[in-house]
């Protein structure tokens, strides 16, 4: 066993089946209205699919941290309940798609049962609270932030501030500055920092996406660790009391600081803060830091790889050193964030075989083992490729991120998932992933709201639709010069509207030019960054011209469908 993750005590709670089989019951008596039932079933984590009959049950997982005990009941219910996989969400969460209404309670049982919860995962509440997956290992970090995220999700989960929200709210904990959990876009993010010799948090706040992408404001550079429950209930009270409740479209934090001035919501903030603070009594006991050394000596090695081969390239691209000399970090990439049941055991076995018995989930859709040896590599390898879970380039160009897109989801506008497969594929075939462009990062959204986060990525795609006479052609607005680094957000430019079954073209077309123009040692998000909107337009331009002379009959099908493009959006449960 290598630094083993300390044991947490439950986020579930046992009664909240029954509780859902009492309200169904009741829903389906007339006893409740539709509206009535749909509030209490989001905020209970069940999200209605656009096909009838059928739910999405997302379970959260705080600080991406999930035992083998876990990731076994979660294989149990992929299998049983939904279709045989999960898909990992970019808030670290794993969700279920196609559940029957019937089977819901029983799998909120199983999912509670093991210790987590599908409580206040979707609606108007305090979301998963996210942390960066090497916390604890990163080289670069002031110190592990773990901890600190399971207070705050103790602090608000089924708390009075907890849901009945505005709108929903996030909040994001990194360990160093370069805020590997996007604390930036988040409407509050916590990243951690010393200041003679003791610890502490920059907090921002009024991060998000979708509509009017903000970056948080600082609301302290150096927050005392002991006020961060404090300071982030009164972010949440000042929301509460001022956010929008009637326009659901300008609720999230970000518009009532658009509303009330960045000084006035700092001075609320202030207030609120002071108050809190006061109430010593309603902070969580103090919890214990993470062990950071191995428990015990494990096995020799069970195998050896010469170093070269596949198992090399999945080592270059997959595996980074821990801050513990001799320990090591390592990747399993997940198609489109997706993950059967079998291999979720699989990673179960792996974590307790030659981790700290647990992985993290990543807000690339991705899971992290942890406390590697360096000999045990090649042994991890081996069965990771066994299952489906060892290819390399995790994290590169080819790595694209997605939300579920109109596969499932009742407001998107394409099939986002279709295009990211398309993407990945083309990549790999062309070898980018281990070209100079490789850490450009792709990312992929149905629609404006932005899921798959395309605002924030070096090379962003929204989905969206053109008329060509009478018939419809999915396209995607490129964007380019996204990221989230030390210096906060940046947001994409936009570019050009392509239509789907051209963004492949475009996008080697623009790594190209990353080839070209480059200047010595520049990353592809610093080089889209300063590229001029104008010489990427052009580089594009007939790529973005259509006509319906021009158009090829597949032009009209979305990627991943068989019939004709349509735009289909239901009322959508994410504003509900």
């Amino acid at each position: 066993m290598g630094g083993p993750a300390r044991e947490r005590a439950s986020f579930g709670e046992a009664a909240e089946a029954a509780e859902f089989v009492r309200m169904l019951d009741r829903f389906e008596r007339g006893e409740i209205s539709s509206d009535a039932f749909r509030a209490f079933r989001l905020t209970r984590g069940i999200y209605g699919q656009r096909q009838d009959g059928v739910q999405m049950v997302r379970a959260k997982i705080p600080q991406g941290v999930l035992s083998a005990a876990q990731l076994r009941v979660l294989a149990d219910v992929s299998e049983r309940w939904s279709r045989g996989f999960g898909h990992l969400t970019t808030r670290q969460n794993l969700q279920f798609h196609f559940v029957r209404t019937a089977d819901v309670a029983p799998m909120m049982e199983a999912i509670n049962a093991c210790g987590l919860t599908t409580r206040e995962a979707c609606s108007h509440a305090v979301r998963n609270v996210t942390a960066c997956p090497y916390a604890g290992v990163c080289p670069g970090e002031a110190f592990d932030v773990t901890t600190y995220g399971e207070q705050i999700t103790r602090f608000f989960l089924r708390g009075p501030l907890g849901s009945g929200l505005p709108r929903k709210f996030k909040i994001g904990l990194s360990g160093c500055a370069d805020d590997c959990a996007q604390g930036a876009i988040n409407d509050i993010g916590i990243v951690a920092k010393v200041e003679g010799g003791k610890r502490g948090f920059r907090i921002t706040a009024g991060g998000g996406l979708s509509t009017l992408p903000r970056a948080g404001g600082a609301l302290a550079e150096f927050l005392p660790a002991g006020d961060l429950i404090p300071a982030c209930e009164a972010v949440v009270r000042v929301f509460a009391a001022e956010g929008n409740r009637r326009n659901l479209h300008k609720a999230r934090l970000k518009w009532a600081i658009e509303r009330l001035g960045w000084d006035r919501f700092a001075a609320l903030w202030r207030e609120a803060f002071a108050t809190a603070r006061a109430t010593r009594d309603n902070l969580p006991p103090p919890l214990g830091v993470e062990e950071t050394e191995p428990r015990r000596e494990r096995p020799a090695p069970l195998a050896t790889i010469p170093p070269a081969g596949p198992f090399a390239r999945w080592r270059a691209t997959n595996v980074r050193a821990q801050r513990q000399p001799g320990q090591f970090a390592a990747t399993a990439w997940l198609r489109l964030g997706d993950v059967s049941g079998r291999q979720l055991r699989t990673a179960a076995d792996l974590a307790l075989r030659f981790g700290e018995g647990s992985v993290r989930t990543t807000n690339q859709q991705n899971l992290v083992f942890r406390w590697i040896r360096e000999g045990d590599l090649p042994a991890l390898w081996r069965r990771l490729d066994e299952a489906g879970l060892g290819a390399p380039d995790a994290a590169s160009v080819a790595d694209v991120v997605s939300c579920p897109g109109a596969e499932t989801c009742r407001i998107a506008v394409t099939t986002s998932r279709g295009l990211a497969q398309l993407l990945g594929d083309t990549l790999r075939a062309a070898g980018a992933a281990s070209g100079s462009g490789a850490s450009t990062d792709i990312k992929v959204s149905g629609c404006p709201n932005g899921c798959g986060q395309h605002h924030v990525a070096a090379i962003g795609l929204q989905g969206g639709v053109r008329r060509l006479g009478d018939r419809l052609v999915p396209q995607y607005l490129l964007t380019i010069g996204g990221g989230i680094d030390e210096q906060g957000a940046r947001f994409g430019r936009l570019v050009a509207k392509i239509p789907a079954r051209r963004v492949p073209e475009a996008v080697e077309r623009l790594l190209a030019l990353y080839d070209a123009q480059r200047r010595p040692g520049q990353t592809p998000r610093d080089f889209f960054g300063r590229l001029p909107v104008e010489t990427a337009r052009a580089r594009l331009a007939d790529l973005a011209e259509m006509t319906e002379r021009s158009a090829r009959p597949e032009d009209f099908i979305d990627l991943g469908a068989s019939v004709a493009f349509e735009v289909v959006t239901l009322d959508g449960e994410c504003a509900a």
